[in-house]
C-alpha cells in the first residue's frame, strides 16, 4: 500500500498520472480521498460564511479508512465519485479492487494515524507556493468552475493555513519527498516505478 500527499497544486494528479501509466489495470488500485469529501451542509463554515473543504474534517474520514481496510482485506469498494458541487458534472460509479499494489492519494493521507499504519511507503511532493497557487487557479477555474476571487479567497485563508498546520509538519513521516517545482520528475518517478514493479515480481 502506497500513500501519495502533498499540498494543493503540488502535482499529485500529474505525478499519479505519469507513475500509473506504467502499470495494467490489473495490478494497481488509485483510491483517492478527493471521493470522501462530506457533504458541502456538513462542512465548517469561516468567520465570512464561506464553506472550508481544506480542513481534515471536511473529510468522511471514519468510511475512508473502513474502505481502505476492506482493500487490505481483500474485498472490492464500490463509491459514487465526488464532483466538487459542479451541476455540469454527472457522478460515476466507481469500483475499487484489492490488486497487488493498492495506490491511496489525498491531502490528510499522511495526516491520520489509521492511515499511515496501514502504508508500506509514503511519497510527499512538494512545490512552490508560486507554483501550487498558479495551478490550484488553472485546476479550480477550468475544471470547478469557481471563480478568480473565490479561488484566491480560498488559497489564502484555507489552502495555506491548512497547509502548514495540517499537511507540511507531515513530511517528517515520508519515504520520499520529491520537488515537482519544473514540473519534471523523471527520475523520480523511474525510481518508485522501479521499486514498485520490483515488489511485483515477489
Amino acid at each position: 500500500m502506497v500513500g501519495i500527499t502533498g499540498g494543493s497544486g503540488s502535482g499529485k494528479t500529474y505525478f499519479l498520472h505519469q507513475l500509473l501509466k506504467g502499470f495494467s489495470a490489473d495490478e494497481v488500485c488509485l483510491i483517492s480521498q478527493d471521493n470522501y469529501y462530506r457533504p458541502r451542509e456538513e462542512q465548517q463554515i469561516d468567520h465570512n460564511g464561506i464553506h472550508n473543504f481544506d480542513l481534515p474534517e471536511a473529510i468522511d474520514y471514519l468510511q475512508f479508512i473502513k474502505d481502505i481496510e476492506a482493500l487490505h482485506c481483500g474485498e472490492t469498494i464500490y463509491r459514487q465519485e465526488y464532483t466538487f458541487n459542479n451541476p455540469d458534472i454527472v457522478p460515476k460509479s466507481l469500483e475499487f479492487r484489492p490488486l497487488p499494489i493498492i495506490v491511496i492519494e489525498g491531502l490528510f493521507v499522511l495526516y491520520f494515524p489509521d492511515i499511515v499504519e496501514h502504508l508500506d511507503l509514503k511519497v510527499f511532493i512538494e512545490a512552490k507556493p508560486h507554483i501550487k497557487i498558479k495551478r490550484r487557479i488553472m485546476r479550480d477555474n477550468i475544471e470547478r468552475g469557481y471563480d478568480l476571487d473565490d479561488v484566491l479567497y480560498r488559497y489564502e485563508h484555507h489552502v495555506m493555513p491548512t497547509y502548514s498546520k495540517f499537511i507540511e509538519p507531515c513530511k517528517e513521516e515520508a519515504d520520499f519527498i520529491i520537488p515537482n517545482n519544473q514540473g519534471n520528475m523523471d527520475t523520480a518517478l523511474g525510481v518508485l516505478h522501479t521499486f514498485l514493479k520490483e515488489k511485483l515480481k515477489k
